[in-house]
């Protein structure tokens, strides 16, 4: 604050403030918040506090005298004596006035420094026993002196110049000034800073050091005073800059106008226009292009619709129209490529083959699309690249899942900010090329919601006879698709919607088999791990005996991502014992089956082959998840009781209802079957199947269930070494089901030696590699009565 100390009337009060009245050695305490008030400084204080008024009500029963000192944080709404400052300013009030709601405004007059020497707790207020310090100058021979006060005095001129906010009369005032110490409370109470900065003035215990404080203040102010300027001229010059470029420009636009020039003004317009006219676009999409260009030519560069349009003719320039790669359509390079990268699959590389063999002949793009659809790491997504390298074309993935939004496939209309092109066209950006290979990802995870259906957007993309003008909504545009070759990976195809998968041909990639995953993980699985941890220069072997276990008991999957992960464990363990001196560089090590337990620990899967033998009401069914194949173990148990039918096991609605269907079954054959045609009149049937955690649903476990309860119900024991599957109605008929492979490599492996399938399905056996029904007996049923001379031998 600037304190005039040259005004008549403040000085009148100040001298008759000072009258020889004696200050009392206990003073109450007033806290203040963001302010320091110094010795020879007159202030106005607002006070409001309940605390802050005692005290004020106090110090007028000690002569008007009290203790200023600011708290230690102004945050604090009632500060004790632990939230104060001990050094501050006795002070005497010379005026006091009254306001509204029970504020008081006070003038203080600065008479003397203090510290406190001890706080008193009184009921009326904080009060403190206070030591006046009485500052002294040196004389004026202490040279020191006389240079720290001269280059105060200087640093507080130029810090009163450098800043606006004080009045140029403070230096007046400064100037005129001759105690030392009235200049240096002066100078400080008119610096522009925070109570904490302030106060350590206050804390000097000598005037010198109050001085040392004070020019360390200045000088740190000043250069912060300085850099500050230096950044408004900069900004200031740049702006200045910025708007003598705009003027120009403006002005040359309106001399070429008016010559009718069609130079460019601007050299990055110029360029734009260049690339423009490089791209060779379409006939129609140059006119609208160019159209858009013209207004980016008469627009301002300021304006927001400047950086939108630019932005748009950029999209527009970078990509593809004409640019293509050649395909390498030879027979055998893409057939040698697929079976490097991939160990199986012939069914997906046969059809590979032939869409390449018409490619060949017809020289244009083949108009299927393919969906290579089956459970988690099975190779659709690696497979799509081995595609792309085999034709030696540009590969792009798109990942579908979880979008739930049209405009992330067809793009933003550019009337909304940040507005741009959708997933497809970026695409295309990234490739670089109008025919890559464009995988998209998980497309039956995609859902919609208000925002729009994205899978109604793919219709168009995935149509052949539709794409090749193909309609983004932010390049508002055709574009041609008709080149790309769409690839799409599902793991089931009954999430993708009707109308989008008439679109494509579905390739079904199936569970592999054991074999299968053993050389997958010999030729693939174990180089890239080798190499990933670090083993590729040791000579660390992993036996096909050992895979073999790792396969049995650590996995339990359709594909081979976690069969890679415990390999990847298991090498990451022979990397360690390499570090910590347990092998030489030069040994060979060899990892064996008995050294699992080691490295992954016990097995994770038991071998279910030990628990076959028969039993009455346990019947072995065959089930399809999304990760494989499973076995299916269904029990039954049949109680005294009245007619009731529990079922178990978190089964879904589906297989509630073929539970009932096979019961209807069971009871309306019962002479037939050999059963008691009134068992269920006193009786209380459970049926379970284990591991409840685990949801389970599907029509196929109807036979099974028919099965159990005949054998719970006439106590026939069943053979544990049988399967089967198929979907049950209430006339006994057995009908088509899915996911036959996978049921029986599930069966396989589970030792089953006989499997009982519908009719329906007999036909696809013709299809499987010989290793998933070799070592099986596999029986077709059409009706329950074709499957009891085989579950119940001798009996029916």
């Amino acid at each position: 604050m600037y304190m005039d100390e040259t005004d008549k009337t403040l000085q009148e009060i100040d001298e008759k403030a000072r009258e020889t009245d004696e200050i009392p050695r206990r003073l109450p305490v007033l806290p203040l918040r963001d302010v320091v008030i110094f010795p020879h400084m007159i202030f106005p204080i607002l006070i409001g506090r309940e605390s802050s008024l005692k005290s004020v009500s106090k110090s007028l029963e000690k002569g008007k005298f009290i203790f200023l000192t600011s708290q230690l944080d102004s945050e604090t709404d009632e500060p004790g004596k632990e939230d104060l400052n001990t050094h501050g300013t006795v002070a005497k009030i010379i005026q006091l006035i009254r306001l509204p709601n029970n504020l008081i405004k006070i003038l203080v007059d600065g008479i003397n420094q203090g510290v406190v020497k001890r706080f008193v707790d009184s009921q009326q207020c904080l009060e403190a026993d206070i030591e006046m310090i009485d500052p002294v100058a040196p004389d004026e021979t202490d040279t020191e002196f006389e240079a720290m006060m001269r280059h105060a005095s200087e640093l507080f001129e130029g810090y009163i110049k450098a800043n606006s906010n004080i009045p140029p009369e403070a230096a007046i005032a400064f100037k005129n000034l001759d105690d030392p110490v009235r200049k240096l409370y002066y100078a400080a109470a008119n610096l522009l800073q925070d109570t904490g900065v302030k106060q350590r003035i206050l804390n000097a215990e000598t005037v010198k050091e109050q001085f040392f404080a004070l020019i360390s203040i200045l000088t740190s102010e000043i250069e912060v005073l300085s850099i500050e300027k230096d950044i408004d001229s900069r900004v200031h010059e740049t702006l200045q800059k910025a708007q003598r470029r705009f003027f120009i420009q403006e002005q040359i636009r309106a001399l070429q106008q008016e010559l009718g020039d069609d130079e460019e003004a601007q050299p990055e317009l110029a360029k734009l226009r260049q690339h423009l006219e490089d791209a060779q676009l379409p006939e129609g999409v140059k006119e609208k292009v160019f159209e858009e260009f013209g207004k980016l030519r008469k627009m301002p560069a300021m304006s927001p619709e400047f950086g939108v349009i630019r932005n748009y003719l950029d999209w527009v320039k970078d990509i593809p129209w004409h640019e293509e790669t050649q395909d390498n359509l030879d027979l055998d390079h893409v057939r040698k490529v697929l079976d490097k990268d991939h160990y199986g699959l012939d069914f997906v590389k046969e059809r590979l083959l032939e869409h390449v063999a018409v490619l060949k002949l017809t020289s244009k793009p083949q108009g299927s699309i393919l969906c290579l659809t089956g459970p988690p790491g099975t190779g659709k997504t690696s497979l799509a690249k081995s595609i792309a390298r085999a034709f030696g074309r540009k590969f792009v993935r798109i990942a579908l899942g979880g979008i739930r939004d049209e405009a992330e496939i067809r793009g933003h209309r550019r009337t909304y900010i940040g507005s741009m092109p959708g997933k497809i066209i970026q695409a295309m950006k990234r490739a670089g090329t109008v025919n890559p290979v464009i995988l998209l990802d998980e497309i039956d995870k995609m859902s919609a919601d208000f925002r729009g259906d994205p899978s109604a957007a793919l219709l168009e993309v995935l149509d052949p006879e539709q794409n090749s003008d193909f309609m983004d909504h932010y390049l508002d545009v055709e574009y041609d698709l008709s080149k790309v070759l769409f690839i799409t990976t599902s793991n089931v195809k009954y999430n993708i919607p009707g109308p989008l998968l008439d679109r494509m041909e579905v390739i079904e990639l199936s569970s592999y088999l054991k074999h299968e995953k053993l050389e997958i993980a010999r030729r693939h699985l174990l180089p890239r791990q080798k190499e990933a941890n670090g083993l590729s220069d040791f000579n660390v072997s992993v036996p096909k005996k050992t895979l073999s276990a790792i396969v049995s008991g650590y996995t339990k999957e359709a594909g081979v991502r976690n069969l890679e992960r415990m390999i990847g464990g298991v090498l990451r363990k022979v990397a360690l014992e390499f570090l910590e001196g347990k092998h030489d560089k030069s040994d060979k090590v060899v990892v064996t089956p008995d050294s699992l337990n080691d490295y992954l620990k016990s097995p994770f899967f038991i071998d279910k082959k030990t628990s076959r033998a028969a039993k009455v009401g346990l019947v072995n069914g065959l089930a399809w998840t999304a990760f494989g194949g499973d076995t299916l173990e269904i029990e039954i148990n049949v109680m005294p009781g009245k007619e009731k039918l529990s079922l178990t096991g978190k089964l879904g609605d589906v297989m509630k209802e073929s539970a009932h269907a096979a019961l209807t079954y069971v009871r309306s054959n019962a002479d037939f079957l050999g059963v008691d045609e009134d068992f269920f009149s006193k009786s209380e049937i459970h049926i379970h199947i284990p591991e409840g955690a685990i949801p389970k649903d599907g029509p196929s476990a109807g036979i099974t269930m028919t099965m159990a309860l005949i054998s719970a119900l006439s106590k026939r024991k069943v053979r544990g070494t049988i399967a089967m599957t198929g979907e049950v109605t209430l006339r006994g008929n057995i009908l088509r089901i899915g996911g036959l492979k996978e049921k029986l490599v599930a069966a396989k492996a589970a030792g089953i030696k006989t499997v009982l399938v519908p009719a329906d399905n007999a036909s696809e056996l013709d299809h499987f590699e010989a290793d998933v029904t070799k070592g099986l007996e596999i029986h077709s049923v059409d009706n329950i009565k074709d499957a009891l001379p085989i579950v119940f031998p001798g009996e029916f």
